[in-house]
């Protein structure tokens, strides 16, 4: 009998209410604690959190040496140069082409040393750019183009869904300018690694060396920027809860963000076209990954009771802008910029009056074709007619026997011609002058 009876079930200690109260306190210690340790924990210092992203571009930057540098191990120059495609193009024998151009070429012939020469200073440089900077400021108030390309720039048509329209509410373009310094000149190669280091590791330049006469090598500008100022940026929008309905929330959000301070190395190149290729001239620019950039963000959530200046949305804007930035313009990227002709050409010049040819817009818009060219056929004459006339007082003056002002005779009324007596313009009465006939 006793081996047929069910084993007793333990009775549970909790009861329902208070397994459910236990579960909801734990709940709210949860989010308690992400919200004071993950959203309002104190950030780190801002030096501790420069010191560490750029640790993070050095690692990155000597990665993509290392690779360059195992890439070339294992393939030659010459199968490179092999598989770059090249145009054929017919060369003029008119024309002489100029002896071959390399980077020690160019030192020399500026006499420009790059093992002793002195950095310089770029005073000129600085007052043209903040010229230039003022200049931008000044057409920026005139009208609200920026606005308007801005705001479209930032909503585009990517928006994601839960996002209301983003307006933008304030924009500060600074007062203070950048200011460079300490320029100097860098040989690099095709990679943009620099050819200013020996075999040893002392610094020094060889012109001979077959890397600084290889195809690709170039002269690189490097120089030193800083700029203190407060250039602002201020944005509202909202966020929008889409479930389990449309609009079943809404939560405005306002942010700031001020660009403090920026220092960096600022690299410039001038990569010469390329004929065989098709390949124009471009300008190059970058920076390298010892560069400081501070930002000031300044966030309000909630509409009641709101949220302000919390810690980790600073965070996650910092971080987003540092990335948007090595993305684009820090080492090993770069910013290309084609340059155009330099040969002089006429549809680029400027300055004096209208064209000859009718081709001005005032004549184009009221005259047409037609009576362009009818305006041109009368300038055409007249200017022939000019000329014809200054070329007949030029025959005339021909044809009558020079006079030097300085000994011309003074004739009187009984004078004769062939007479031998001259006066000198400014003697005394009676004295003569006897000249040699």
């Amino acid at each position: 009998m006793a081996t047929d009876m069910c084993p007793m079930k333990p009775e549970p200690t909790l009861s329902f209410t208070q397994g459910l109260i236990v579960g909801q306190i734990s709940v709210v210690l949860l989010i308690t604690a992400f919200i004071k340790f993950f959203i309002f924990g104190d950030p780190p210092s801002p030096e501790i959190t420069a010191s560490i992203r750029a640790a993070e571009r050095r690692s990155r930057t000597l990665a993509h040496r290392q690779s360059l540098l195992t890439l070339r191990t294992t393939t030659p120059n010459t199968t490179r140069q092999q598989q770059q495609p090249t145009l054929n193009k017919k060369k003029s024998s008119i024309l002489r082409s100029p002896p071959t151009l390399t980077i020690g070429s160019i030192l020399n012939k500026t006499y420009y040393n790059v093992d002793s020469h002195q950095p310089e200073s770029l005073d000129w440089f600085n007052v043209l750019i903040a010229q230039t900077i003022a200049q931008f400021r000044s057409d920026a108030q005139q009208d609200g183009a920026i606005l308007t390309s801005l705001t479209k720039a930032i909503n585009g048509t990517s928006r994601p869904d839960f996002l209301d329209e983003i307006k933008v509410t304030e924009l500060t373009l600074g007062e203070d300018f950048p200011i460079f310094s300490n320029c100097r000149i860098i040989p690099v190669d095709e990679d943009g690694l620099s050819l200013n280091t020996g075999p040893g590791g002392e610094k020094r330049f060889d012109a001979n060396s077959s890397r600084a006469k290889r195809e690709g090598s170039r002269l690189q500008a490097r120089m030193d920027v800083d700029l203190s100022d407060m250039i602002t940026l201020a944005l509202e929008t909202k966020i929008l809860l889409n479930y389990p309905k449309r609009l079943t929330a809404v939560l405005p959000v306002a942010l700031a963000v001020s660009v403090v301070r920026f220092s960096g190395t600022l690299s410039i190149s001038f990569i010469p076209s390329n004929p065989s290729q098709a390949t124009p001239a471009v300008m190059t620019f970058s920076f390298l990954d010892d560069y400081r950039l501070d930002f000031s963000v300044r966030s309000l959530v909630g509409s009641r009771s709101r949220l302000q200046d919390v810690p980790k949305i600073a965070q996650l804007v910092e971080a987003r802008l540092h990335r948007w930035f090595d993305e684009r313009a820090v080492e090993p990227r770069f910013q290309e910029i084609a340059l155009p002709s330099l040969w002089p050409r006429k549809k680029n010049t400027r300055g004096g009056d209208d064209p000859l040819d009718g081709t001005s817009s005032s004549a184009s818009n009221s005259a047409g074709k037609g009576k362009g060219r009818e305006i041109a056929k009368e300038l055409k004459e007249e200017a022939l007619k000019e000329v014809q006339a200054e070329a007949a007082v030029g025959a005339r003056r021909d044809l009558s026997p020079p006079e030097n002002l300085r000994y011309r005779r003074a004739r009187g009324r009984g004078d004769a011609p062939g007479t031998g007596d001259f006066s000198m313009p400014g003697s005394l009465p009676g004295m003569g002058l006897d000249l040699p006939t």
